[in-house]
């Protein structure tokens, strides 16, 4: 770890302006009338993107028999989670499964059992109401959805696998999935967040992929929980390595009339972005509690952009600079820095001034669910320590010093001096 930081007063936003050359410059798109855009894209999906990615956001049926005329195989989906975003990605996956013939129109949920105020069990209340009145309630999630408590059972013979839990979690699921999955399953991820080892960032795709030997692609997103859960209008995108055909499938597994589904072949720049947006919108949150204005705010964002930019294209060089111009990008951003629980927690915690811990406004405020910018702000800084980056992230490296108390949050408009290792 890197000796502790020497205070300097000079403002965080004049210090961005003299970062080093790897800040290159967010190009610049050109406007769109907006009044007819979004007719435009829900009657066609794929009118607004490139060329090669047209055909694989296209929603196709796929056929019901192989080459040879015996019955094609039809896949299963698991969907191993249950919060508010696990509950709203089954509803999604139920809705298209129960009308593609390519698909098994049951959707099996792993529920991490929990017993409710009544005694019932969380899992006999989803399935007895067809809702998860715990972390969705009033949302209907689809006759076809069943929930299981049991993590092997409801794996079993599955070959799609959707993983949406806390990112603190899947090192101990896969560890217990190890060795119970078939060779032939596909993986999604979306789980927002990283694992920091020894050896360095380990993306969560990365851990599905090295624990249970298969292939995992993502998904990361402008998506509020609860706005989808009503079906208001989003997007999300898919990231893929080479399988341009498994990708093709999850879009359409999760695609529907509010929700479209682009797909891109960076699963590490999708992923971080999914990621970082988390550390920034803490700071979002900070600025709000502190009333410091929208002005501000923006500023913020932008350099949070900047890093998130950085530190992904530093850790992988793979990745595109178009991928932060995707819904997992620029928009997941905005909506989580406007709009998403790690800013609602944050903005408690600088009203509160410092004073009450993030676990305790947690506990409050979210009700079951985890944030992730906090652990995902420490897991950043580590990593920032150990290769000597820190004085090239002052955003992330303050926001992870004002989550542990060592600053105060109005540090967050502040830069810190660092000499790295």
């Amino acid at each position: 770890m890197a000796s502790p930081p020497r205070r300097v007063s000079s403002p965080l936003l004049y210090s961005v302006a003299s970062l080093p050359l790897f800040f290159h410059a967010l190009p610049i798109y050109s406007s769109f009338s907006s009044s007819s855009f979004l007719s435009r894209f829900l009657s066609s999906s794929s009118s607004a993107m490139a060329p090669q990615e047209a055909a694989a956001a296209t929603v196709t049926t796929h056929k019901t028999s192989s080459n040879d005329g015996s019955p094609a195989r039809k896949n299963r989906i698991t969907v191993v989670g249950s919060g508010n975003w696990g509950s709203v990605a089954a509803k999604l996956i139920a809705s298209n499964t129960i009308r593609l013939p390519s698909f098994h129109d049951e959707v099996r949920m792993w529920v991490f059992e929990e017993t409710l105020p009544s005694g019932e069990k969380l899992t006999d209340a989803i399935n007895t109401r067809n809702e998860n009145v715990k972390y969705l309630p009033g949302i209907k999630l689809g006759k076809n959805v069943v929930a299981d408590p049991d993590l092997v059972n409801a794996v079993t013979g599955a070959n799609m696998l959707v993983f949406v839990t806390p990112h603190q979690f899947m090192e101990g699921i896969c560890k217990r999935l190890a060795g119970k999955i078939g060779e032939d399953v596909e993986a999604i991820s979306l789980i927002k967040g990283m694992e920091v080892k020894m050896e360095g960032p380990c993306m969560i795709s990365n851990l599905i992929t090295q624990q249970l030997g298969v292939n995992c692609c993502v998904l990361m997103g402008a998506n509020i929980a609860n706005e989808i859960a009503v079906e208001k209008f989003s997007e999300a995108t898919v990231g893929y390595r080479e399988n341009k055909e498994i990708a093709e499938k999850w879009v359409q597994l999760f695609t529907t009339s509010y929700f479209i589904v682009t797909p891109v072949q960076d699963v590490e720049g999708v992923e971080l972005c999914g990621t970082l947006k988390n550390v920034v919108a803490i700071a979002a949150g900070f600025v709000d509690g502190l009333d410091m204005g929208n002005n501000t705010k923006a500023a913020i964002m932008r350099i949070g952009l900047r890093e998130m930019k950085a530190f992904s294209k530093m850790l992988f060089s793979s990745v595109k600079d178009s991928t932060f111009f995707e819904s997992c990008g620029v928009a997941d951003l905005i909506t989580t820095c406007l709009g998403g629980r790690n800013r609602k927690v944050a903005e408690a915690f600088a009203k509160n001034g410092g004073k009450r811990s993030f676990d305790e406004l947690e506990a409050e405020m979210l009700q079951g669910q985890k944030l992730q910018g906090v652990s995902t702000a420490k897991e950043v800084y580590e990593v920032l320590s150990h290769r000597g980056w820190l004085q090239f992230f002052p955003l992330f490296a303050t926001v992870h010093e004002i989550c542990i108390g060592t600053l105060p949050p109005s540090a967050i408009v502040e830069h810190s001096e660092r000499t790295p290792n």
